[in-house]
């Protein structure tokens, strides 16, 4: 049995402890015994999260001995805890028993401050990732993946990330199988690949306020292969196309020449990241039609060229 410590304090993101923990119950009962999972805080008693209040299974004095994986949450109680020092020293000591680290959310802000993310690469909720590389600057703060593992520490983005990435310790610790069968129980996928974008390009946008471009912006993604110049776009709201451009950019904040090039560059990586057709079939598919196209693209906006992002990503992946 594996034993998993995950730490939490007043004003935790609920999901960030729930997520994991729910994860590596469902793969202990898949393959007993898997893990022991307890939630531990500072002190005993009722403990008031971002939802909820729930009872720890035991406080942060009463976990002795080694720990398998030692798992910090995150939530609107980060900075508060950043300050308690001896939630910090806890941290760090219990660090030097634990086979593995890891943090969800802006759990990464408690481990940079127990100086754990020193020299790492490390990643956070995306928008608290400029916050963790000003205040953290020996931390290599990486604001796209889901979720980082660098040597025997890892971090991942907001909320459910902290389920992707528990999926992905699973896979290590039991095998893919019940991984994927724990993903299967609770109705996510196994697994977002951990070098994933945090958000798609149709996250990344507002949602406009009209109905014909809100339409729009749902019909695009499944046509990006077709001709989606202004003049195209234009016609299938029924405006023209000044008014179109310039409805388009003041509801979603974005051009829609931009919009589409986003969505086309999230097409492709996810084509690069999970399958292996050539560059020049992932150019037509995604519709930039020639690799140079599709080339220019991705190092404005991943910065590097496809075929060196096929390589890295999988190379971060093994």
């Amino acid at each position: 049995m594996r034993r998993v410590v995950i730490v939490a304090f007043p004003g935790a993101q609920t999901l960030d402890v729930t997520g994991p923990a729910e994860v590596f119950r469902g793969a202990s009962l898949i393959r007993p015994p898997g893990y022991e999972v307890t939630v531990a805080a500072a002190e005993a008693g009722p403990l008031s999260t971002s939802t909820v209040s729930f009872m720890p299974d035991a406080t942060l004095q009463e976990l002795a001995g080694p720990i398998d994986t030692l798992l910090v949450a995150g939530g609107t109680g980060t900075r508060r805890a950043e300050e308690d020092e001896t939630l910090i020293g806890w941290i760090a000591e219990a660090a030097t028993r634990s086979r593995r680290v890891a943090s969800v959310c802006t759990g990464a802000f408690l481990l940079a401050r127990a100086g754990l993310l020193d020299g790492r690469r490390a990643t956070t909720h995306w928008a608290s990732c400029a916050d963790l590389a000003e205040r953290y600057p020996a931390v290599e703060v990486e604001p796209d993946p889901i979720f980082i593992r660098d040597g025997n520490v890892a971090t991942s983005a907001g909320v459910t990330a902290g389920m992707d990435l528990a999926l992905a310790l699973v896979a290590e610790d039991l095998g893919r199988d019940v991984a994927l069968e724990s993903a299967r129980w609770l109705v996510v996928f196994l697994q977002r690949p951990g070098g994933q974008a945090q958000f798609s390009a149709q996250l990344a946008a507002q949602a406009a306020d009209r109905a014909p471009l809100r339409e729009l912006q749902a019909w695009i993604p499944d046509h990006l292969d077709e001709d989606l110049s202004v003049p195209a776009l234009a016609r299938r709201t029924g405006m023209s196309d000044r008014n179109f451009a310039r409805a388009f950019r003041r509801e979603t904040g974005v051009t829609p020449g931009a919009y589409v090039e986003a969505a086309r560059v999230e097409r492709a990586r996810i084509a690069l990241e999970t399958g292996d057709l050539p560059v020049e079939t992932v150019a037509e598919q995604s519709g930039f039609g020639t690799v140079e196209t599709m080339r220019r693209a991705f190092r404005r906006r991943v910065g590097v060229s496809p075929a060196n992002y096929r390589t890295r990503f999988r190379r971060q992946a093994a």
